[in-house]
């Protein structure tokens, strides 16, 4: 009995000291290569999917794909780091996901939901991505550098501004996409050099 009561105080133990370190599992270079990402998808879209609208199965091809390929490169290295990380530095990492992670399959089912029976308004995809995002920012902003909730903030500003402006003609623009996720994610990627690797690469 003792011992299972000890067993369980080092476990509280360990979630208390997850909750008031910072997380130092991302690392600039990484999400800093999902924002050159986002640039280049956007590109990619202006040059050879110029009429999105018509073309909607291209366009989500190439939007989903570039995610799941910077978050693929994210959750590798988090992975690898955490594999070699203490034991609460890999709870630490899950705490991350599980806080971040429900933005995500919220933005999986309601691009499923409208491009199976909403195709009407598939134009509103980028700001609500964003806007989603965003949320996932804020909702693990406690266990990341404190000025990433500017980041929160850019995220949810850049998705409502895509809401009232980009339809119509703008309607699925490249640079509803490029910029919110490109400029996002290079300005997080920022902070996480200023505040995390700054200082050891000038010890």
């Amino acid at each position: 009995m003792e011992l299972r009561e000890a067993l369980s105080q080092i476990a509280e133990i360990r979630q208390q000291m997850a909750r008031t370190e910072v997380f130092r599992g991302f690392r600039s270079a990484t999400v800093a290569f999902s924002g050159v990402l986002a640039w280049a998808a956007a590109l990619a879209q202006a040059i050879w999917i110029p009429e999105p609208t018509q073309d909607l199965k291209s366009y989500l091809t190439l939007w989903i794909g570039a995610a799941a390929l910077g978050i693929g490169a994210t959750g590798w290295e988090m992975a690898f780091r955490s594999r070699h990380s203490p034991g609460w530095a890999r709870e630490h990492t899950w705490m991350v996901v599980e806080q971040f992670l429900p933005c995500v399959v919220a933005g999986g089912l309601t691009t499923m939901v409208l491009v199976r029976g909403a195709e009407s308004v598939l134009w509103m995809l980028p700001g609500l991505w964003s806007i989603l995002f965003g949320l996932g920012v804020f909702a693990s902003r406690r266990l990341l550098p404190r000025a990433i909730f500017g980041v929160a903030l850019y995220y949810l500003i850049a998705g409502l501004a895509c809401l009232a402006l980009a339809q119509g003609d703008w309607a699925l623009s490249p640079w509803a996409m490029g910029i919110p996720f490109g400029g996002g994610q290079l300005l997080a990627a920022a902070i996480f050099y200023r505040t995390q690797e700054w200082h050891h690469g000038h010890d």
